[in-house]
């Protein structure tokens, strides 16, 4: 079965849309500001975890528009494997591209080669400027370009040099380092290089994902620019991203680890037991549809059955799970014991 023919036959036995929308459709001649604020629920961009399937599942439950895994712009460069990051699936309506790296040169052929590759699938092209992982800033890259405004601005201008008429924005942390805040100027410095909206993760980038999100930065960057602010950080409910939509600046919000086991977080739709076990065979059989390698259905398994009775059980059955086949079998199990 092709992704799209695998949610029209699955996606709606698990609460989900079996037909998955455009982002703002019939507006593309609009700014990107008027397109986020009538569509402000984005699946953030998850490294080894936004793969096709991933971003189809989010869009079925509500997300109006989904980012790719990060995409190193050397890999794109000097490979084709990374390409597989970039591709769109059958089905899936456009995406929005990450890019990750510290070469304005390298940015500016990946911009072009992506808005080529895609044409009307792109959504838009954002450059990671948050990622706090030590193998990417050791390297100049993700949050470490929060210490270079110049070179970031000099990212962006290239992508839009390479990719005319393509929307580029950037996500960004409050700072690198825990007390020295720099979004403020930081996304003032990127707007006034071109990007058309700036995502803002509460947190320190040496803080990693622990501790709490700061929303106030979210409110002090709204203020210092004119383009459009996403929020992002500690948003694990629709409720929570609705209160960030009413109680900060942004004009949009990101969710992230939010939608572990979770694509209902963007439509609020509160989903029966039967409903997630369904779900995740539903992602199984996406897996299976895009290529993707089967072992991601082991973390699934986790998300999606956490809180079921017995679920360490069933995490434990998944683990040793390497087919599809398998995977659903452990689904059927977990059906006859929850739901009977």
């Amino acid at each position: 079965m092709t992704p799209a023919e695998v949610l029209a036959a699955y996606a709606p036995s698990a609460g989900l849309s079996a037909s998955l929308a455009p982002f703002a459709p019939g507006e593309k001649n609009l700014p990107l500001a008027a397109r986020l604020a009538a569509h402000p629920l984005l699946m953030a961009p998850m490294a080894g975890v936004s793969d096709a399937a991933y971003r189809m599942m989010a869009r079925a439950g509500g997300a109006d528009l989904a980012y790719s895994e990060m995409v190193s712009v050397a890999g794109l460069h000097y490979g084709e494997k990374s390409w597989e990051l970039v591709d769109p699936a059958d089905g899936e309506p456009d995406l929005a591209v990450q890019l990750f790296g510290s070469r304005p040169e390298l940015f500016r052929e990946a911009a072009a080669r992506v808005a080529a590759r895609l044409g009307e699938r792109l959504a838009l092209i954002d450059v990671n400027m948050a990622c706090p992982v030590p193998k990417v800033t050791r390297k100049g890259e993700g949050s470490a370009l929060l210490e270079n405004p110049e070179l970031a601005a000099q990212i962006v201008r290239a992508c839009r040099e390479g990719a005319p008429g393509v929307d580029v924005t950037v996500k960004i942390r409050r700072g690198r380092y825990a007390g020295q805040e720099v979004a403020p100027e930081f996304a003032r410095a990127m707007e006034d290089a071109g990007a058309a909206a700036v995502a803002v993760h509460g947190r320190f980038a040496t803080q990693m994902y622990h501790g709490t999100a700061d929303w106030g930065v979210i409110d002090r960057v709204a203020d210092a620019v004119g383009i459009p602010v996403v929020a992002s950080g500690d948003v694990m409910s629709h409720e929570a991203a609705l209160r960030a939509l009413t109680e900060t600046g942004a004009t949009a919000v990101m969710v992230a680890r939010g939608t572990y086991g979770n694509p209902w977080v963007f439509s609020g739709h509160v989903p029966s037991p039967a409903e997630r076990i369904a779900a995740f065979e539903c992602h199984v059989r996406l897996l299976e549809a895009t290529g993707a390698h089967l072992k991601r259905a082991r973390s699934l398994a986790g998300w999606y059955f956490k809180g079921m009775p017995d679920a360490a059980r069933w995490r434990n059955a998944a683990m040793g799970c390497v087919t599809a086949e398998e995977f659903l079998a452990v689904a059927d199990e977990v059906r006859a014991h929850v739901c009977a």
